[in-house]
């Protein structure tokens, strides 16, 4: 199978119903995507995919041949993703940092699709988990990435 990743095309030999979490990972080497709960619900392995949120560890790699699938290794690479990194920094948004991974994604699939978003909208699409609970800085930051 070919994958369009972060911008380059990789040839990959596994199972078509492998996650493409485990792809990116073991496959791949791109260890930045991590694995939280392996059920779609944490959104630590949250990766766009043509620029959807969407959580790797329950996405089948064939099912994302011929999409454009980006990780967290080129979330600068993008304007938008650059905004969002630089708000994290600004606002020192990780704690232990396990999870921002996802968050970044998240909030760049957001901005992508909604360049002024309400503080409802933030709510609604920041949805991941974080352990060290700093979502009152994630909002934060989401919000000032608007303005950079």
């Amino acid at each position: 199978m070919d994958l369009q990743i972060n911008g380059a095309t990789h040839q990959v030999d596994v199972e078509a119903d492998t996650p493409l979490l485990w792809v990116l990972r073991d496959t791949i080497g791109l260890t930045g995507t991590k694995y939280g709960c392996g059920v779609a619900q944490c959104g630590a392995c949250t990766v766009l995919i043509d620029g959807v949120a969407t959580r790797s560890c329950v996405t089948p790699v064939d099912s994302v041949v011929g999409a454009q699938i980006t990780t967290i290794e080129a979330a600068e690479a993008d304007p938008v993703g650059a905004k969002v990194v630089a708000a994290w920094v600004e606002h020192q948004v990780p704690q232990c940092g396990y999870c921002q991974s996802g968050q970044v994604l998240a909030a760049t699939a957001l901005l992508k699709e909604n360049a002024a978003p309400t503080e409802a909208d933030i709510a609604a699409a920041m949805v991941n988990f974080c352990r060290c609970g700093t979502y009152n800085a994630i909002k934060a930051a989401v919000a000032r990435a608007v303005t950079l």
